[in-house]
């Protein structure tokens, strides 16, 4: 079958047989990290009995639990299509995800350690503050994700092994995994005392998430058919995201009238949030889907989907700085924003800002560190010395005894991190 638009036999690879990038994946995750700074820009700014908003952040709500879905999706993708040593595959990703989290934490930590007046000066609670941040994950409240994607990061040889060892069984390890989610977030959500024994880190571990894991790793093994599925029947795809988003706004309404707080009728860890999590996954797949096949290199907005695509694990790492920067102490923004446009104001700042900073980031020494991609600086000048050595490498011949040629050493394309997907074959899709 192929493609509209594309040409390719398959969703996942190009006439030639060779793998391609999946710009779909592109689209998902931009939609979603805006939707992350959605739900903590709203939760920041919204009003504990305004209604609209409150619903708006139930539903957005799902982003977590799309990027694990997300995560396992490209790791397993780009496992089957590069297989290589655990022993190259993990410093790899610790370095890329693994460095950004430390530092980061330490940002974060060292920043309310400045700022408080009591806690100011005692460098030994600085320490202790930070190693609790880095086991626990809660330097600040976005940074356990980073910690539950290092445990699948850790778990993908049993993931993969999981996913090949019950091939003609995936519809009921699907179905188990389901209902093993819906337990657990029924625990969470309707029977406190179920999760005592989490002390309070539920969102820190990956079986917290087990459906999402198993999930993602499944449609990356039926990568073709999967992704022809939601091209053929994307119409009834995104009718099925829009009926299962009205139910939840229905369950939401149903808590709410059953006397929990406009906040609390919507928080993440709940059944009904697998269900519309898993609809927006394919939902918003089927979007990508359709700019994919309809994507003009070099045009505008496939530029722009490029760059936001490479920005936006720094912008997930820095918006809230910049919403804790902007709403700190007597903000002039509030005094100066009424409530509800408030929550827009601030939003549209917070993305700018963000953007800044990374872009900023990106071209110094630290782009690793504080936005988890190489420097934009030194790849130039990787590029540059493949470039050399290629045009190096034409020497027209001057004699018939045998020359050696020297080819350019291939450049390697970006790993994968927090949801991303490996660039395979971005070269041969452009």
């Amino acid at each position: 079958m192929t493609a509209p638009g594309t040409g390719e036999q398959t969703p996942t690879r190009t006439a030639e047989g060779k793998p391609r990038h999946l710009y779909e994946v592109d689209v998902l995750r931009i939609l979603t990290f805006a939707c992350v700074i959605g739900v903590h820009t709203t939760s920041h700014t919204v009003a504990t009995d305004d209604v609209p908003l409150n619903a708006l952040l139930g539903l957005l709500h799902f982003t977590r639990l799309v990027f694990f879905s997300l995560t396992a999706f490209v790791l397993v993708y780009s496992y089957t299509l590069r297989p290589r040593p655990m022993a190259q595959f993990w410093p790899k990703r610790f370095l890329l995800v693994g460095v950004p989290y430390l530092a980061w934490s330490f940002v974060y930590v060292a920043s309310s350690w400045l700022l408080s007046s009591t806690r100011r000066g005692d460098v030994p609670d600085l320490v202790r503050t930070y190693a609790e941040g880095i086991v626990t994950g809660v330097s600040w409240y976005h940074l356990y994700f980073l910690l539950v994607t290092m445990q699948v990061y850790l778990l993908l040889p049993v993931i993969v092994w999981l996913v090949r060892r019950t091939r003609g069984h995936h519809v009921t390890l699907l179905v188990v995994s389901l209902v093993v989610q819906l337990v657990v977030f029924a625990g969470y959500k309707y029977f406190p005392a179920s999760d005592a024994w989490l002390h309070g880190y539920q969102k820190q571990f990956f079986f917290s998430y087990v459906f999402f894991i198993v999930s993602g790793a499944i449609a990356a093994d039926h990568a073709d058919r999967f992704l022809r599925f939601i091209r053929v029947h994307r119409r009834a795809v995104l009718w099925g995201f829009a009926g299962v988003g009205v139910l939840t706004l229905g369950v939401w309404a149903l808590q709410v009238g059953l006397g929990q707080s406009l906040y609390a009728a919507g928080t993440p860890l709940q059944p009904i949030q697998a269900v519309w999590s898993g609809a927006v996954f394919v939902g918003f797949l089927a979007i990508g889907a359709r700019w994919a096949d309809r994507r003009r290199p070099g045009s505008p907005l496939a530029r722009f989907i490029d760059y936001g695509s490479d920005r936006s694990f720094g912008i997930f790492l820095s918006h809230p700085f910049m919403i804790w920067i902007l709403l700190y102490g007597d903000s002039w923004l509030e005094r100066v924003v009424p409530k509800p446009w408030l929550t827009l104001v601030t939003y549209l700042l917070v993305l700018v800002l963000s953007v800044a900073v990374t872009e900023l980031f990106r071209w110094t020494p630290l782009s690793v560190p504080l936005t988890g991609r190489p420097s934009l600086a030194s790849r130039g000048q990787r590029e540059a010395r493949a470039r050399k050595r290629a045009a190096a490498a034409v020497v027209p011949p001057v004699s018939p005894a045998p020359v050696l040629s020297h080819q350019a050493e291939p450049v390697e394309p970006d790993d994968a991190l927090v949801g991303e997907t490996d660039d395979v074959g971005r070269g041969s899709a452009r």
